[in-house]
C-alpha cells in the first residue's frame, strides 16, 4: 500500500473561503448591473460579460479546485486551455461583426396612413400597382356625376 503521508496537502482557512464567496456574490451583482447597461454594441456588452465570468471562473479554479496549490503543469495546462478558448471566441466576435444586419425577408412593416393611396408604401425600387398615381404626384380629382361612380342618394326633407 502507498503512504499518503508524504505529500503535503494544503487545506486554507474557512476565512479564505468566505472571503471568495464574498467576491463570487459582488461579482455576480456586477454581472447583473452590466447586463442592465447598453455599453454600445453588442460584441462590447459580451466582451465584458465574458471578462466577468472569467474572474469569476479563475477564483472557483484557483481555490474551489485548489488549483492554486497544484503542481505548476496543471496550471500551464489550464492556461494553454482559456488561451485557445479565448482565440476562438475573438474570431466568432469579429465573425458576428463583419456581418451586415439582416431583415426578414417575411417582415411585415406596417403602412402609414394615407402613404398606400399615394403608392409610397410599396416597396423601394417596385413600380405603383396599375392605375394608382406614382409617389408625389397628386390625386385625380373626382369623377363628375353621371360617371361610373354611383349617385349619392338623395337626403329627405321634412
Amino acid at each position: 500500500m502507498s503512504d499518503h503521508s508524504t505529500t503535503a496537502h494544503h487545506h486554507p482557512p474557512a476565512k479564505l473561503y468566505a472571503g471568495v464567496l464574498a467576491a463570487l456574490l459582488f461579482l455576480t451583482v456586477i454581472t447583473v448591473a452590466a447586463s442592465r447597461v447598453d455599453f454600445g454594441s453588442s460584441s462590447i456588452n459580451v466582451v465584458i460579460a465574458l471578462a466577468i465570468a472569467t474572474c469569476k471562473a479563475s477564483l472557483v479554479i484557483l481555490y474551489f479546485m485548489h488549483l492554486r496549490y497544484d503542481k505548476p503543469l496543471n496550471s500551464l495546462i489550464l492556461l494553454t486551455g482559456v488561451l485557445f478558448l479565448g482565440v476562438l471566441l475573438a474570431f466568432c466576435l469579429i465573425d458576428i461583426d463583419s456581418r451586415f444586419p439582416s431583415r426578414p425577408s417575411n417582415l411585415k412593416v406596417p403602412i402609414a396612413a394615407g402613404a398606400a393611396a399615394a403608392g409610397a408604401g410599396a416597396a423601394p425600387g417596385t413600380a405603383p400597382a396599375a392605375g394608382a398615381p406614382a409617389a408625389g404626384t397628386p390625386a385625380p380629382a373626382a369623377a363628375p356625376s353621371g360617371g361610373t361612380q354611383p349617385a349619392a342618394a338623395p337626403t329627405p326633407s321634412h
